[in-house]
């Protein structure tokens, strides 16, 4: 069993032209011996988004803290503390910080696919 603060896990930053002021953990992975999922914090500066992409894997989303947009079949959707994304496998994505504050959220891919 694995009981921590997210922040103790060290922290890789993401900033060029493809991604700007991310930061993101892995919490739970492979080095925990989870087989099946690997869980993520991303935090998100204020103007900071993700790259544009897609990949094979699904993907399921909480956002905890924030203000932000996911952009979704050619359009931005809104999300604040609390919402949720699923994003199937092969659906281009990307996600925003659209406030002031940190946009925070909670990330699960399955195992297989980098953690980072």
């Amino acid at each position: 069993m694995k009981v921590i603060q997210y922040s103790q896990e060290p922290e890789t930053r993401f900033d060029n032209d493809m991604v700007k002021g991310v930061s993101g953990r892995v919490v739970i992975g492979k080095a925990d011996g989870a087989p099946n999922f690997c869980m993520r914090v991303f935090e998100l500066d204020s103007g900071g988004f993700t790259p544009r992409h897609r990949h094979d894997w699904e993907h399921e989303i909480f956002f905890h803290a924030g203000q932000g947009e996911v952009w979704q079949h050619g359009s931005w959707v809104p999300v604040k503390a609390g919402s949720v994304a699923f994003i199937p496998g092969n659906e281009e994505h990307q996600i925003r910080n659209a406030g002031d504050g940190r946009l925070t959220f909670v990330c699960l891919i399955p195992s297989g696919p980098p953690e980072l």
